[in-house]
């Protein structure tokens, strides 16, 4: 039988917030409910929505969470680690910026802090499996991200050993996925080592390819970086096994392209839009995703510079809605085709 893909879903870290409906994850199911969303991804690192030490240990509390959302008409489509997967690696450059991302008590100490963030993931893993869920999301984290542009001239070997020990890093914890039946789903996304498919590739290679090191597909990243993302699912479909549904253009100017001049969210030349507003191909993208039997969840991540957020959520569970494909179970000329008749064929074939 043909697949087919479920949504709209919302990832819900951009929406969360200390005021009602946002505050707790009963209300914010509700109002995401009331937009017409059928699944909603989780921040796990926000303490308002989902506790994810409980969830690690307990089933009782990841059945109540799961009856929470289903009592909104929700399912929970997968468990978001983006900010602790972004603190598995880091480049000391950028030690105190992603202090912000973890507990005050490792500021200032990368080991502890990596330590904590590893097992944040790990826990994420055990919290899946108990709400029976087949995917996460995260990021891969950086050691590599500052030496993006080969110049001054990279050291022979640097590449190599950051992706080396990038892979080190995360194997472990795409075995414990591989137990719990979970597949980890990098956003390729610039910031992280993986950034688009020749630095997957790379990542893959260093894994051996390891059957759990999969994709969060967001084709918003691949247009800023002017890369062709239609071709990209052609290449990595049987990697992708989750959606990330969001919005960006691309207008560059005799000033500025890919780089940005430093230029703010709102003066550069790429920049993140909400759903219908940027240049994205979506009715191509969701026909590929069609095409190759991708049967999990469309999830809108809304960033956009301009929009207000609760606009931007609204207006996206009817754009993902209008671009969903019911996936036919038949040909469209099997009208006009007739029983099997192997003398035919062979006279057909000029074949005795």
């Amino acid at each position: 039988m043909a697949a087919n893909l479920k949504g709209p879903a919302i990832f819900l870290a951009q929406f969360a917030g200390d005021a009602p409906p946002f505050n707790s994850f009963d209300s914010i199911c509700k109002w995401a409910a009331s937009l017409g969303y059928k699944g909603v991804q989780i921040p796990t690192w926000d303490a308002r929505l989902f506790d994810l030490a409980k969830a690690a240990e307990s089933q009782t509390y990841c059945d109540e969470i799961a009856g929470v959302a289903k009592s909104h008409g929700l399912a929970i489509t997968e468990l978001s680690t983006h900010l602790q997967g972004q603190l598995v690696a880091v480049n000391p450059a950028f030690d105190e910026a992603f202090d912000a991302f973890a507990p005050p008590e490792t500021h200032g100490r990368p080991r502890e802090r990596q330590h904590w963030a590893v097992e944040q993931v790990m826990r994420a893993a055990k919290a899946s499996q108990r709400l029976g869920l087949k995917a996460s999301v995260t990021f891969s984290g950086a050691l590599a991200w500052p030496f993006l542009y080969p110049w001054p001239q990279r050291p022979p070997g640097l590449i190599e050993t950051a992706f080396e020990e990038l892979a080190k890093r995360w194997r472990p914890i795409l075995n414990a996925y591989d137990e719990a039946g979970v597949d980890v789903c990098y956003e390729i996304h610039p910031g992280e080592d993986v950034f688009d498919g020749a630095t997957f590739d790379r990542f893959l290679d260093a894994l051996k390819g390891h059957k759990r090191c999969c994709i969060n597909y967001d084709p918003s990243h691949f247009l800023l970086q002017q890369l062709d993302y239609l071709d990209f699912i052609d290449i990595y479909h049987d990697r992708i096994k989750a959606f990330h549904v969001k919005d960006a253009e691309f207008n560059p100017t005799g000033r500025q392209g890919v780089y940005s001049g430093y230029a703010s969210w709102v003066e550069r030349a790429g920049r993140f839009r909400s759903l219908g507003d940027g240049q994205v191909n979506f009715s191509a993208i969701f026909s590929k995703l069609a095409q190759y039997d991708y049967d999990s969840w469309a999830v809108l991540e809304w960033e956009c510079c301009l929009k207000a957020p609760e606009d931007g959520a609204r207006e996206g569970a009817e754009f993902i809605k209008r671009h969903m494909i019911r996936v036919t179970e038949k040909a469209f000329d099997d009208f006009a085709g007739a029983a099997v008749d192997k003398k035919q064929i062979k006279r057909a074939l000029g074949l005795r």
